[in-house]
């Protein structure tokens, strides 16, 4: 949060390699719900599912908590070394545009940013889509 200088009440998206990572995040899901998930991933949909008690800083003010399996494979490579889900956020401040590239992020000097994997960046040029997975509504076009 500080490094975006993003407001901690909006929350952050958590990625991961399988649904299955969500699980300590998550309420469980119906099968109708559940279905509609694995048909868009991996993917640049993001969905906001009911939230089990999480820390502050991944619900933020919500009652839900926002996830995704990306399609760029590198994501999901980290996710599953990893063991578990992890936050995503766009590489940028607050109100900027993100860095599209390794050479624009480096550019920014982002303090407080430790490392920066290497590996090609995600053909996407704009955020993914958010939908509310209770009402389907799109939080984010």
């Amino acid at each position: 949060m500080r490094i975006k200088q993003r407001a901690v009440h909006r929350g952050l998206i958590l990625i991961g390699s399988a649904l299955a990572q969500f699980r300590p995040f998550i309420w469980p899901l119906k099968p109708s719900t559940r279905a509609r998930l694995l048909h868009s991933w991996p993917g640049p949909t993001t969905w906001l599912l009911p939230a089990k008690p999480a820390h502050r800083l991944i619900r933020g003010r919500h009652h839900t908590v926002a996830v995704r399996v990306p399609g760029h494979a590198l994501a999901r490579e980290l996710c599953a070394v990893a063991g578990m889900a992890i936050v995503s956020t766009s590489a940028n401040r607050r109100n900027q545009p993100p860095a599209l590239s390794y050479q624009e992020l480096s550019r920014m000097r982002l303090p407080g940013l430790d490392y920066i994997l290497p590996g090609a960046t995600g053909k996407a040029r704009r955020p993914s889509v958010i939908i509310d997975a209770e009402n389907g509504e799109f939080v984010r076009r």
